[in-house]
């Protein structure tokens, strides 16, 4: 996990979230909607982004709270 940010990510009870760089969860949850909940709140907080990893452990959604280096052309 080299992106900064939070990340949702598969662990041995569920679903972790995780600091980028951290190998402590900041909270465990039973599902994986639970665990992005929660790791949407702390990523709209800090204005960093949010990677949802699949079970395989690769990402498969990223979203920007904060200051996006490739933001969408309007």
């Amino acid at each position: 996990m080299s992106k900064q940010g939070q990340h949702v990510v598969p662990s041995e009870r569920g679903w972790s979230v995780r600091k980028a760089g951290s190998t402590r969860a900041s909270s465990n949850h039973a599902t994986q909607q639970e665990a992005i909940a929660a790791a949407t709140t702390l990523a709209r907080n800090q204005r960093t982004e949010l990677y949802i990893h699949g079970r395989d452990g690769r990402i498969r959604e990223r979203n920007s709270y904060g200051k996006d280096p490739h933001p969408p052309k309007r």
